[in-house]
């Protein structure tokens, strides 16, 4: 699954709200996935602030038109799955610090410091 970090403010929907959906993550936190009222895929979800969404890519008008720049989790990845070499991968998460390009991190700290609940 590929997963595009977007700005609230910049996700358009082309049909009904999503219905929000908790689902239990490996902490004692819960992850927000947000669905089609209608076929119930998931189309984006959040993790941490209501500013940010993680949007499926394969919702988008276009899927093709975005790659991963980064792999994560592939610890649970299955064998038979091939990951481009010129992707970094992690076994778990990663430091974005590290990894995400200056103007990526501009545009996550304009958003301000998440805060408990949203």
């Amino acid at each position: 699954m590929v997963n595009l970090l977007i700005e609230a403010d910049r996700v358009e929907l082309l049909a009904d709200d999503p219905v929000p959906v908790d689902v239990p993550r490996g902490t004692k936190t819960k992850q927000r996935i947000f669905r089609c009222p209608t076929c119930q895929v998931a189309v984006f979800s959040r993790y941490t602030r209501a500013s940010v969404r993680f949007v499926r890519g394969g919702t988008l008008d276009d899927p093709s038109s975005v790659e991963p720049d980064v792999h994560i989790y592939t610890r649970s990845k299955l064998p038979w799955v091939t990951l481009a070499q010129s992707v970094p991968s992690f076994s778990t998460y990663y430091d974005p610090k590290k990894v995400w390009p200056p103007a990526s991190l501009e545009r996550i700290a304009a958003l301000g410091r998440p805060s408990a609940g949203t």
